[in-house]
């Protein structure tokens, strides 16, 4: 069966700033299920959770080249369950206060694309693929294929590149092919790893992998056209022959009313409408709201930034608040839409709860006690906010868009199939009549009680990705996958 690496900027448990860090905790793990054998690195942090980086065994220290610099690098394992997990260490590079966002992640992601090549020999497992993701890991298949493909360790190795959100690209000058890369100027100029004058680590993965996938198959669409496809719309058209978009799955050991420590009382699809009722009354209880079970819930667990519909919702929110409901919201962001919220709160103090913060036990309590959930994204690659949502039994609303397309199936009352609401334009009122109508479902308890239930069993489980991933990894290397392909998640499999 075949050996695949796995390589990201974080991965949880051990280091986490977003959903990525979800995915690199949960998929290399399920194809480990499923007979395929993993592995996976990552940039060792100074930020890591102590009880992992006190348990790290140093395998291998060695050198690599960034055009003039010569640079250390020490490579970590850590084993646990039976899984392995590589750490990348230079301190100069990874020892900071944050992650992302200093004014050298050209440097240091260069750097650790070209470390976790040279790690590969020494470290007693040889992939027969190098799966990346997102542009931090874009120099991987580059490197890869200029500068690594001479040797004869590296010959027949195969890679895929997963883009997890083209909005984010890592877009660099021009000056640091020779400067930083150590590559040649006839990559740049031939358009490989260039995009408007500048380098673009995201291209340069999705150029030189040999597939490229993304997080839902309505996402791998979108990228084609110029409202999603910042700008890469054109290239990416190019190369759709070698594209395909596999929506994440949930983790439900992390999120599962079955087990759920942070929740008020546990519960399965059996005793579904007892637990979620104590889990709202406690949840008003919690914010001060007043404890009504009759009152409807509308939540949200969302940055406050426009891409994820902050316009829509202060638009309507006045408006919204006219209904007979209580609005809680968990979540940073931008400063207008965090004071926006703070005034809404002010505004109606035993309606609506905003809680400018991040709190991971609130929002577990959020998505158990609430009723129905907005989630109104310009854009959304994949999403993950809806996949709990209907897994705790709360229903989403959500845009026509990305991989909310592709999980959220629109309610039919006659028939009593699917699992959410949905609408298509970004538009204030749309979103405002698509609530109503939910609350509509929600005073029929007979249409209410169906449609929780099905979302509550929806299956969104990692299992069917991961037998998607394992068909294409057999794909490309050639050997005979023992699954099925899967194009697209049909209703029948999301219902």
């Amino acid at each position: 069966m075949a050996k695949v690496l796995f390589v990201a900027s974080e991965a949880a448990p051990f280091i986490k700033s977003g959903g990525l860090a979800d995915v690199m905790g949960a998929l290399p793990q399920e194809l480990r299920a499923l007979g395929v054998e993993t592995a996976l690195v990552i940039p060792k942090y100074s930020k890591m959770a102590e009880q992992y980086d006190s348990q790290l065994e140093l395998v291998y220290e060695g050198t690599v080249d960034l055009s003039w610099r010569n640079e250390y690098f020490g490579v970590y394992k850590l084993t646990l369950d039976g899984f392995t997990t590589y750490f990348i260490d230079n301190e100069w590079y990874f020892k900071r206060e944050a992650l992302y966002g200093w004014g050298d992640d050209d440097e240091r992601f260069a750097f650790f694309a070209k470390a976790v090549l040279a790690m590969l020999p020494h470290i007693g497992f040889r992939p027969d693929l190098i799966h990346c993701n997102d542009w931090h890991t874009g120099l991987v298949p580059v490197y890869l294929q200029e500068l690594f493909a001479q040797d004869e360790y590296y010959q027949g190795i195969q890679t895929v590149f997963t883009v997890h959100n083209l909005k984010y690209q890592g877009i660099f000058p021009p000056q640091i092919v020779t400067d930083v890369l150590g590559l040649p100027t006839y990559i740049f100029d031939n358009g490989n790893i260039e995009c408007d004058g500048c380098v673009n680590y995201i291209k340069s993965g999705m150029v030189y992998a040999d597939f490229v996938t993304t997080v839902s198959p309505s996402y791998a669409k979108e990228i084609t056209y110029p409202y999603y496809g910042e700008r890469l719309d054109s290239f990416v058209r190019t190369i759709q022959d070698k594209l395909q978009g596999i929506v994440n799955g949930l983790d439900d050991k992390a999120y599962n009313p079955a087990t759920d420590p942070y929740i008020a009382a546990q519960y399965t699809p059996e005793t579904l409408f007892t637990g979620k009722q104590a889990c709202k009354e406690n949840l008003q209880r919690t914010l001060g709201l007043p404890v009504n079970p009759r009152v409807p819930v509308i939540a949200m667990v969302s940055r406050l930034v426009e891409d994820k519909g902050m316009d829509l919702v202060l638009y309507i929110m006045d408006e919204l608040m006219q209904e007979d409901v209580q609005l809680v919201v968990l979540g940073t962001g931008d400063a207008q839409y965090e004071d926006a919220m703070r005034g809404l709160a002010g505004r109606y103090p035993t309606k609506a709860s905003v809680n400018i913060c991040f709190s991971e036990a609130l929002a577990h309590q959020i998505y158990a006690g609430s009723d129905i959930f907005m989630m109104p994204s310009r854009f959304e690659a994949c999403g993950l906010s809806q996949l709990i949502a209907m897994k705790y039994g709360t229903i989403p609303v959500v845009r026509e868009c990305g991989g909310l397309k592709d999980t959220v199936i629109p309610f039919d009352k006659m028939s009593g199939e699917g699992n959410g609401l949905r609408f298509l334009n970004f538009n204030a009122h749309e979103l405002l009549f698509t609530v109503k109508r939910a609350l509509s479902y929600y005073y029929d308890a007979t249409l209410w009680e169906r449609l929780v239930l099905n979302a509550a069993t929806s299956d969104y489980s990692w299992q069917q990705s991961a037998q998607q991933y394992k068909y294409l990894y057999g794909t490309l290397l050639g050997y005979d996958p023992a699954v099925a392909p899967v194009e697209e998640w049909t209703d029948a499999d999301k219902a």
